[in-house]
């Protein structure tokens, strides 16, 4: 195993510190970063270059490789991916859902929604366009979610895309919280297979989501997952264990190893070699 994949005992978190320091060396008071971080363009645009999150750690955990390509071109969005963000608007963001604009058409494969998309480009418009299949998907979603009363009651009272960012090892560190109710953080989920969520969440590191928001949320005491199944609409409740968090743990010091091995001292990413026994 690489030694950038030997864990260091304890993250040094400045969780109080007023400025950070992006990777382009530009130093940012907190206060201002935060109010700016509202604005999703600069938190998944500039911010998504300069600052490292859970989702880019992931990626780079996978492959430096691939991180530095994400870097210089734009992800392919995934169905899942699409659906999660448009049930998290129609929930969290109101205004932002009734503003997407839509096409009816029930596929992405077709002339139609082809033709809106670069008609959208060409105009200067937004090209994040979705179809009324998309959009009554996400409405189903949240309508059974809200019929749940132990599910909705996270709801209420609660503040909602709460951002967040600090300096862990020396490295920006940023993140929205979709829900933040008292000491506890929720973060919704859609899955294809609640019965699987328990795994899945393991292997797609929701644990690191987790225990990365707990040190950036200082003030929070539990993560939780409230999730729903989009085939079934059955909704679960998980509690992150300290097991869970512990592996989250583990995951985020593998990263910031890795980000420092590579991007910071310097070294081919090219000779990365994945080692294990099977």
């Amino acid at each position: 195993m690489s030694d950038w994949y030997e864990s260091i005992d304890d993250m040094e978190i400045s969780k109080q510190n007023e400025v950070i320091t992006t990777f382009d060396k530009i130093t940012h008071d907190k206060k201002e970063l935060l109010e700016k971080m509202m604005d999703d363009d600069f938190y998944y645009g500039y911010l998504g270059k300069v600052a490292l999150s859970s989702s880019s750690l992931k990626t780079l955990l996978k492959s430096p490789k691939l991180y530095s390509k994400s870097l210089v071109e734009k992800d392919v969005e995934t169905q899942p991916l699409r659906d999660g963000k448009m049930f998290h608007w129609s929930l969290l963001e109101p205004e932002k859902f009734e503003g997407i604009e839509i096409v009816d058409v029930k596929s992405r494969n077709t002339n139609k929604y082809s033709f809106a998309v670069a008609e959208a480009i060409a105009e200067g418009r937004s090209s994040e366009i979705y179809t009324i299949k998309e959009k009554d998907t996400a409405i189903n979603l949240k309508n059974e979610l809200l019929k749940n009363i132990e599910a909705s009651e996270y709801l209420k009272d609660a503040d909602f895309e709460v951002p967040a960012i600090s300096m862990i090892e020396g490295i920006p560190f940023r993140g929205k919280a979709d829900i933040i109710k008292g000491n506890k953080i929720i973060d919704l989920k859609t899955t294809g297979d609640i019965s699987k969520f328990k795994w899945s969440a393991l292997n797609f590191s929701y644990d690191l989501q987790a225990y990365l928001y707990l040190q950036l949320f200082p003030e929070a005491e539990s993560f939780e997952f409230v999730v729903i199944d989009k085939k079934t609409f059955e909704i679960g409740i998980y509690t992150c264990s300290e097991e869970f968090l512990e592996s989250g743990k583990r995951k985020l010091q593998r990263g910031i190893e890795a980000y420092k091995h590579f991007f910071i001292e310097g070294n081919d990413a090219d000779q990365f070699c994945i080692k294990q026994e099977l």
